[in-house]
C-alpha cells in the first residue's frame, strides 16, 4: 500500500486531517493500527489543552424511550454555533440522552456528588472491611468508591454502545474530532410514576 492509500485509509478510520494522518503514519512506520493509536494520544492531549475554553453554545437534545415511559433532556455545550449544528455533535448528544435513559445516572461528574454522600458511602465500605488491615481497607474502599462513581456519574459510566470506554472518553474523542471544547452541562430524566 502506498503512502497516499494509507493516508486515505487512516483518514477514513479516524476523521483526522490529511497532514495529521501523514505525520502519524511516519511516526508509526506505515503501520495503520499504530498510527490510529498515535492520533488518539494526540487527540487526548489536544482535548486537555481545549478544556479551559468557554463553551457558550450547544444544544438541548431529547430522547423518549419506547412506550413513552422514560424521557430525557441533555444539554451538551461547545464553543461555536457552527459545531452545535454538526451532525457528529448532534449524534453524540442523542446517544448521551439514550445513556441517561438506560443507565439512570444521578450526576454529570464526580465533582457534583455531595460530600456527605461520599462520606456515607466510605463509612459503609469501611464497616464492611473492618476486619482488614487499615491500608488494605483504604485501598479496597477507593476501588469501591470508583465503582460507586461509575454507577451514579454520567461521565464515569461505561458507554452503553461500547462498555470498554467511559462516557468521558467518548466526549474526549469528540473533542479531538471536532476541535472544540465540549462539556455535558446537565441532564434531566423523567420516568412515569416516579416520585418527584
Amino acid at each position: 500500500m502506498d503512502m497516499l492509500d494509507a493516508v486515505k485509509k487512516l483518514r477514513f478510520k479516524t476523521s483526522a486531517g490529511m497532514m495529521e494522518c501523514k505525520e502519524a503514519l511516519k511516526e508509526a512506520n506505515g503501520d495503520i493500527e499504530k498510527a490510529v493509536e498515535v492520533l488518539r494520544k494526540k487527540g487526548i492531549a489536544k482535548a486537555a489543552k481545549r478544556a479551559s475554553r468557554t463553551t457558550g453554545q450547544g444544544i438541548v437534545e431529547s430522547y423518549i424511550h419506547m412506550g413513552a415511559r422514560i424521557g430525557v433532556l441533555v444539554e451538551l455545550n461547545c464553543e461555536t454555533d457552527f459545531v452545535a449544528k454538526n451532525n457528529e455533535f448532534k449524534r453524540v448528544a442523542k446517544e448521551l440522552a439514550m445513556q441517561v435513559a438506560a443507565a439512570n445516572p444521578l450526576y454529570v461528574s464526580r465533582e457534583e456528588v455531595p460530600q456527605e454522600s461520599i462520606e456515607k458511602e466510605k463509612e459503609i465500605f469501611m464497616n464492611q472491611l473492618k476486619d482488614k488491615p487499615a491500608g488494605v481497607a483504604a485501598k479496597i474502599t477507593e476501588g469501591k468508591l470508583d465503582k460507586y462513581y461509575s454507577e451514579i456519574c454520567l461521565l464515569e459510566q461505561p458507554y452503553i454502545k461500547d462498555p470498554n470506554i467511559r462516557i468521558k472518553e467518548l466526549i474526549t474523542q469528540l473533542i479531538a474530532t471536532i476541535g472544540e471544547n465540549i462539556i455535558v452541562r446537565r441532564f434531566a430524566r423523567f420516568e412515569v410514576g416516579e416520585e418527584a
